[in-house]
């Protein structure tokens, strides 16, 4: 797998209930026939809110969250940008906002449709914020929400923030990753202190009772690992 991080491969296309679904290095998933860019779990200002109780962390994960959004808007250019829940690490995030990265979220916003999805740490949002909040829509065939459904099929979720572990030739890599059967996408995390739970966990077991693909994210290419490959933690 080391090796072939040296072929630069910055996205990859798989089939999402009959739609093209191109996964970026970034995190991020774009849907041309809806000119659309899918991210989750941006948890903005969580440094922030950790530093209100006492947990001190350098204080520059919006700011780096930022840039990867940033990278992947300008690259794909899309009409719209879905935030797919927890965009901001709790309520009081976007009152937490730095002038710097205001000014960076306010110049991906312009001249482009914007719409948060609620999540369970940022289930309210202010107008201030800019574009439009939902609690869940649909786009196309697929349903969009924050935390996926069990039994629901055609949907694109995070909550989860899925990882996946290999071992080959003694060697273990941890990458964040996106789970799929073709119908079902659970997104991993966009933010830089985000975390993420291994994919082997009981919680995606639900989720996908036959199988998935887990893309996992490398250094510089997206690599397609069946569940049969995955280890735990």
């Amino acid at each position: 797998m080391t090796a072939l991080l040296k072929n630069k491969q910055t996205t990859s296309e798989i089939g999402l209930n009959g739609l093209t679904a191109v996964l970026d290095l970034t995190g991020a998933m774009y849907l041309p026939d809806e000119n659309a860019l899918l991210v989750a779990d941006l948890h903005f200002e969580k440094g922030s809110s950790f530093a209100r109780r006492g947990m001190l962390l350098p204080p520059y994960d919006t700011r780096e969250t930022l840039i990867a959004l940033k990278d992947a808007i300008f690259r794909f250019d899309p009409r719209a940008v879905i935030a797919l829940g927890d965009s901001f690490h709790d309520i009081g995030g976007p009152d937490r906002l730095g002038d710097e990265e205001r000014a960076t979220l306010d110049e991906v916003q312009s001249g482009r449709d914007w719409i948060w999805v609620t999540g369970n740490h940022d289930h309210t949002l202010p107008e201030s914020i800019g574009g439009q909040v939902v609690a869940e829509m649909a786009l196309g065939p697929l349903a969009l929400r924050h935390e996926p459904l069990a039994g629901v099929q055609a949907e694109i979720a995070g909550h989860l923030h899925p990882v996946g572990k290999v071992v080959m030739r003694g060697r273990s890599t941890r990458r964040r990753c996106f789970l799929t059967d073709g119908s079902r996408c659970v997104m991993p995390a966009l933010g830089a202190y985000a975390g993420g739970l291994n994919a082997c966990d009981a919680a995606f077991k639900p989720l996908f009772p036959d199988s998935f693909t887990a893309h996992l994210i490398g250094t510089e290419r997206i690599f397609a690992i069946a569940r049969s490959m995955l280890c735990r933690d």
